[in-house]
């Protein structure tokens, strides 16, 4: 009967201490500079050149050529975040367990032959 006793303390103690055990700290994801702000204040039709949005955003998601054969480049964002009721809402009788929230943002950029942006155009949404 000791050995049985033993082996539950054992047990409990498992418990006990992996319950303990930090989970390891996730990296927060890179902060894009994708942002109305500064699309507003970097890019200047007539004067800001491809080279320069590569600097600024990196590669585009996709390059296409419209009517007036101008290049025309495109980014896209997209974000989903979650959000879970807590315990006491839960207990509380709250219907909705968790919300889920997405947002996009495009921006599709149209260049000269000269390579520099004469129209730029952004479109938000949050559903």
């Amino acid at each position: 009967m000791k050995s049985n006793s033993n082996f539950a303390l054992l047990i409990i103690l498992l418990i006990l201490i992996t319950g303990c055990v930090p989970y390891p700290e996730v990296e927060p994801a890179q902060k894009s500079n994708l942002t109305t702000g500064i699309v507003k204040q970097e890019i200047i039709k007539g004067v800001t050149t491809q080279a320069e949005i590569l600097q600024l955003f990196g590669s585009p998601n996709l390059v296409t050529k419209n009517r007036d054969n101008n290049e025309v480049w495109n980014y896209n964002k997209m974000a989903v975040t979650s959000a879970a009721a807590s315990a006491g809402d839960i207990w509380l009788g709250s219907r909705a367990l968790s919300t889920v929230t997405t947002s996009s943002f495009d921006l599709l950029l149209i260049f000269d032959e000269t390579d520099t942006v004469i129209d730029y155009s952004i479109i938000s949404a949050s559903y």
